[in-house]
């Protein structure tokens, strides 16, 4: 019973792509469910989530290289379940690259172009310009397997805007560089994004690329989006247990709703009583509550509102930052970071958790999180 999710709704309504109800079986295992999803016109938006969750195929459904089970896909109003992926106004980027071996960069980049027949002065102005946004210029003779990673990733990336798309789908495209070169490469194809207005639909596992480059993230896991939102609401605010857990580190309680005064919760779970914020909860519900490391604060003193207590176990001091491990009484594990040294706290001592009551997140129970836990 996924019903108490509401799956990837948005109010904005210059929507370029819009999914309605898709559905998607593999024989026997239902990867995609009842997505519905608007995508908005020149925004960067990230499918993420881990391996299997269904954002790739979401991909490849909107491309056209696979079929929606049902449900529909429209493109600039357009529905396009029927039409071939060439027909429609959507290019895509590999992993892979898939560039052709045999050809030189400048035929890479030309391809779409010469197909369509255009002019062929046009097309040596439209690839040098191409070339020269991916910085390539100069490549134009070379061959794919004399280039880099990074450099084919530059050429298959050419070749798709050539086309100028409305929509550029980007499939995990820098999952095959270094550390390095990927950073260098989000930023510039974030430059890229800016500067042409394109609306880009990229899908990554990867949390930290998706916070850096996106407007907006979908969040998915077992075929759903489980929230769909800007990269700091997602991160300040996580509305299931998957999310809070998935993107970036938390400290997620079990707990137990006791009063409720001004959208303030007072919560009790196994390892003490805690302040939180909240609306549309009620007295005796049961909640998770999930608090990041850096927001969460160490005391000696018991702070009002607050009885949860831990033993400092590890106690890191990391150039500019500290990091420690706590354990609570029952053996739960408590991750804290700070910007400064607290000098009064050493390994072996027992502090009193709490925070700004703003800073720790209500998060209702649902049957997703109660399968998937």
């Amino acid at each position: 019973n996924h019903e108490n999710i509401k799956n990837g709704e948005s109010s904005m309504n210059s929507s370029i792509v819009s999914l309605k109800n898709v559905e998607k079986w593999f024989g026997e295992n239902h990867v995609v469910k009842n997505m519905n999803l608007e995508i908005q016109e020149g925004e960067f938006l990230t499918l993420l989530g881990p391996s299997g969750c269904g954002k790739t195929t979401t991909l490849r459904m909107i491309a056209g290289f696979e079929d929606a089970s049902s449900g529909t896909i429209e493109v600039q109003g357009v529905r396009v379940e029927e039409m071939e992926p060439f027909q429609r106004d959507v290019n895509t980027v590999f992993q892979n690259y898939s560039l052709f071996p045999h050809m030189t960069v400048f035929e890479n980049v030309a391809y779409g172009p010469s197909i369509k027949k255009v002019p062929k002065e046009q097309i040596k102005k439209s690839v040098s310009e191409m070339l020269e946004l991916v910085q390539m210029s100069g490549y134009e003779s070379r061959k794919p397997d004399e280039l880099s990673g990074g450099q084919k990733q530059r050429v298959a990336i050419a070749r798709a805007l050539i086309n100028q798309p409305r929509v550029l789908l980007l499939d995990d495209p820098l999952g095959a560089l270094d550390m390095k070169l990927r950073r260098q490469m989000q930023i510039e194809l974030k430059r890229l994004q800016k500067k042409l207005g394109i609306t880009f639909v990229y899908v990554t596992h990867d949390q930290e690329e998706a916070m850096t480059m996106s407007d907006r993230i979908a969040v998915m896991s077992d075929g759903l989006i489980l929230q769909i939102d800007n990269p700091v609401e997602i991160y300040e605010k996580p509305k299931s247990r998957f999310v809070a857990d998935f993107i970036g580190e938390s400290n997620i309680f079990d707990g137990k709703i006791k009063t409720m005064e001004d959208g303030i919760l007072h919560a009790e779970c196994k390892q003490g009583d805690c302040l939180l914020y909240g609306k549309g909860f009620e007295a005796g519900e049961d909640i998770f509550i999930s608090v990041r490391p850096e927001y969460l604060m160490l005391s000696k003193e018991k702070q009002e509102g607050f009885s949860l207590k831990a033993k400092i176990i590890d106690y890191v001091f990391m150039g500019t930052l500290v990091k420690a491990i706590l354990l609570t009484e029952d053996g739960k594990e408590i991750k804290y970071s700070r910007f400064e040294k607290n000098q009064s706290l050493d390994i072996g001592d027992e502090v009193y958790l709490y925070w700004d009551y703003d800073k720790g997140v209500a998060i209702k129970k649902t049957s997703f999180d109660e399968e998937n836990n």
